[in-house]
């Protein structure tokens, strides 16, 4: 498998998989949905919770670590954006893990996103290094391998973090 090869779906649901997770919270997000969240629906590993505001997911994750479950929130980028609050107060001042995979919409492949020609694609990674949330990007096939330690990450933290899909899934 060459470096340049795109992550496949089946690679990110493995990985996810193997860190733990038992619940996928979500708001559709066309970078991951084909991919990922569809093929979810019937995966009997997860329990899929979809939610109508990426800042009610926030919520939902947070408070299932109270009770040692690990979840995920799949959402795009303009749901973080519009979550920053949520998780500012659930995960930052709370100190709760809030696990997130980020589709980074109309990112071009192989470009940083902070050199994207998308603005908001471009200021991501500066808010969560503001915030000091972890972020691992994740656009191709070897680096799915960055998955599961970025969620065990959050949860042995106790502090949000993200998983940047640079590609369409």
């Amino acid at each position: 498998m060459s470096e340049a090869s795109p992550v496949e779906g089946k690679a990110i649901i493995e990985a996810v998989a193997a860190s733990g997770v038992e619940f996928i919270v979500s708001v559709p997000d066309i970078t991951t949905s084909q991919g990922v969240l569809w093929p979810l629906v019937s995966d009997k590993r997860f329990r899929l919770v979809r939610v109508c505001k990426e800042d009610e997911g926030v919520s939902i994750c947070a408070a299932l670590s109270f009770c040692d479950k690990r979840a995920l929130l799949l959402i795009q980028y303009t749901g973080l954006l519009d979550s920053i609050n949520a998780i500012r107060a659930a995960g930052c001042d709370y100190k709760l893990p809030v696990a997130m995979m980020v589709g980074l919409l109309e990112k071009e492949p192989g470009v940083p996103p902070t050199q994207s020609q998308r603005f908001g694609v471009r200021i991501v990674e500066p808010i969560l290094d503001a915030m000091g949330i972890p972020h691992a990007l994740v656009e191709y096939e070897n680096e799915a391998q960055r998955i599961a330690p970025a969620i065990a990450q959050a949860y042995e933290s106790s502090w949000p973090g993200a998983i940047l899909i640079g590609r369409r899934i």
